[in-house]
């Protein structure tokens, strides 16, 4: 594990995950709940787990990060840091989980997608991939292609074979098997 993985792992270990009996968005039971923005929202968590997002996308030759209301303060973490390197910086705009009712009423915040550009979607964790696939929907008016789903925690529920049914790879930063009862 490189020493950033590593010490976001260990953050993540400590902070973003509660035991216990819980309903998850899904409407499935577990008996654990994860909370990326107890590391997220806090300055050194969102700083480890946007560079390893970042280098991510930057493999994968994307322009832009998009993602829900829900992961916004990694997707402007992961532009701001990508402006720091000699690569062009990445843009980044968030999908609204409601429309609003007032101002353009737009469902996408942030620049307007470009038609044919790749994107990469960012997601804090995921377990049936549903709020991917609702992004997706979203996104395929604008003509974007996305690359990747790159999430910090993959909960091994479903989601990954979910998603390739879609020929839309995952990109886990962190899998569920990778953290015990006892963190």
């Amino acid at each position: 594990m490189t020493v950033p993985r590593a010490e976001l792992h260990g953050l993540l270990a400590e902070r973003a995950f509660r035991w216990g009996d819980f309903v998850l968005a899904s409407g499935r039971r577990s008996d654990y709940f994860f909370d990326g923005k107890q590391v997220t929202l806090e300055g050194r968590g969102l700083f480890l787990a946007a560079s390893l997002m970042l280098a991510r996308c930057r493999e994968l030759g994307v322009t832009a990060v998009a993602g829900d209301d829900g992961v916004g303060p990694l997707l402007g973490a992961i532009a701001a840091l990508s402006a720091a390197g000699s690569d062009p910086p990445l843009r980044a705009f968030m999908i609204r989980k409601a429309q609003k009712e007032h101002g353009t009423a737009a469902k996408i915040a942030g620049p307007a997608p470009v038609q044919g550009e790749l994107v990469a979607l960012i997601e804090d964790v995921v377990t049936t991939g549903g709020s991917a696939f609702r992004s997706l929907e979203v996104l395929a008016p604008t003509g974007v292609r996305v690359a990747e789903v790159v999430v910090l925690v993959d909960r091994e529920e479903g989601a990954e074979a979910a998603l390739r049914g879609r020929s839309l790879p995952l990109h886990a930063l962190f899998r569920r098997s990778e953290f015990s009862t006892h963190s």
